[in-house]
């Protein structure tokens, strides 16, 4: 029984630790944005170049939080709920 709870706890911090891999891509493609907009400011000529190499450089790091996202579901609904269900029978 205790086994099961030490899981259950275990893949609730490691899926909250795999979550705080999104917080860098949402800094990062803001910054980027913010960027490309003094670009556009600076040089309206380049709108199009700088707008492309925008999106194709937040889509690049945008793989990062997907992964994290990935990695946190695949702990919860691979190990986290079958235990959890087996800690629910042994306590109940």
């Amino acid at each position: 029984m205790l086994e099961a709870a030490i899981v259950v706890a275990a893949v609730a911090v490691g899926s909250g630790l795999a979550m705080i891999a999104g917080l860098g891509p949402g800094i990062g493609e803001g910054y980027a944005a913010g960027k490309a907009v003094e670009a556009i400011g600076r040089q309206p000529e380049a709108e199009n170049s700088v707008r492309t190499t925008m999106i194709l450089g937040q889509a690049i790091s945008e793989s990062t939080g997907i992964y994290s996202l990935a990695v946190a579901l695949l702990l919860i609904f691979s190990f986290g709920f079958p235990m959890f269900n087996k800690l629910m029978e042994l306590l109940g």
